[in-house]
């Protein structure tokens, strides 16, 4: 099974569940180091909700377009710039000493998902047919005192380190 990040006009990382598991690591070491803004802890509320370890195997995934990227042109540039940012810091392997496994092959993921989300225009994406972004009151503002990282409050207890059985 694998798990899809769908871009613009078919572009899309097609991962395998251990490629996911390392790819949401990585991307969740990054947004907890960078969110400060409502916006920010929403996004980082959507990578917790990638956890196949409380979501299952082969079911995890999003489509940028079914994001709400913000209702005016600077709301929506200062949310794609924010998610650019985030995969920037994990290309620059940011925690990843933390991790009891080398990442690999992340950067070459991380590299096509700054690609797709760089040509991704979220001018494009219009109203979301189905609400995949959590709303504000399901932000991801609770951390993880032991791993250092948001988690999915309220949706269970415990960040996807936890879950892992890190």
């Amino acid at each position: 099974m694998s798990n899809l990040f769908h871009g613009a006009q078919g572009r899309c990382l097609d991962l395998n569940n251990n490629a996911t598991a390392v790819f949401v690591d990585v991307l969740v070491l990054a947004v907890s180091t960078l969110a400060r803004e409502p916006w920010h802890f929403r996004f980082a509320a959507l990578l917790t909700l990638q956890d196949q370890n409380v979501m299952g195997r082969g079911v995890v995934g999003f489509g940028l377009g079914d994001l709400d990227w913000g209702g005016t042109p600077e709301e929506r540039s200062a949310a794609k710039g924010f998610v650019l940012d985030v995969v920037d810091l994990a290309l620059g392997r940011h925690r990843w000493e933390e991790l009891p496994y080398e990442p690999a092959r992340a950067q070459g993921y991380l590299r096509e998902f700054r690609s797709t989300v760089g040509d991704f225009d979220p001018e494009t994406a219009g109203s979301p047919a189905r609400k995949v972004l959590p709303d504000a009151h399901e932000a991801a503002c609770a951390s993880c005192v032991r791993h250092r990282v948001l988690d999915a409050l309220p949706w269970w207890e415990g960040c996807v380190f936890c879950t892992e059985g890190w």
